[in-house]
């Protein structure tokens, strides 16, 4: 008779770790994938979030510019410059954390719409493309309104026009 030397092959048990019968060998992983979004850090400047939200503020009907009296001066001398161009973020300070950001914006409305309404718009514009684009939630835009453009001021005035 012959004694079992312990050379035959048993079936494993699925819930035991190992190799069995018709198993590969895998090397090991720390876990699940993990997703590319935790894979690394991104940071958002805060001159980003004042272009997006300058560039959203200014799409609104009844927005006029962006920027008090000064800012709107030096605005208008540094495009005159060469080499010089327009600010997107002229006339918006921007707080920028990790996940969250707050916005200001100085604006214009032209004569006769509801700055009410607009500023309502302006606001919600500047929300879905910030977040749109940056995925930061926005706890707050606030909105100061520093003047109200006026038809007649687009047009600059002669000395012809002026009596002496």
């Amino acid at each position: 008779m012959t004694e079992p030397n312990g050379s035959t092959l048993q079936n494993p048990d699925p819930d035991e770790p190992g190799i069995g019968v018709g198993t590969m060998l895998q090397t090991a992983r720390p876990g699940p994938q993990e997703p590319p979004e935790t894979r690394g850090r991104t940071t958002i400047a805060d001159g980003v979030v004042e272009k997006i939200s300058g560039i959203a503020a200014r799409e609104v009907p009844g927005i006029h510019a962006l920027g008090g009296g000064f800012t709107r001066t030096m605005g208008a001398v540094r495009e005159r410059v060469p080499g010089g161009h327009a600010n997107a973020g002229r006339g918006v300070k921007a707080e920028v954390g990790e996940k969250q950001t707050a916005i200001d914006l100085q604006v214009v409305v032209a004569y006769g719409v509801s700055i009410r309404e607009v500023a309502a718009e302006v606001r919600e514009n500047v929300i879905a493309a910030v977040q749109r684009m940056t995925g930061l939630e926005v706890v707050e835009v606030n909105i100061a309104v520093n003047d109200v453009h006026l038809p007649d001021e687009d047009t600059p005035q002669t000395s012809e026009d002026r009596v002496l």
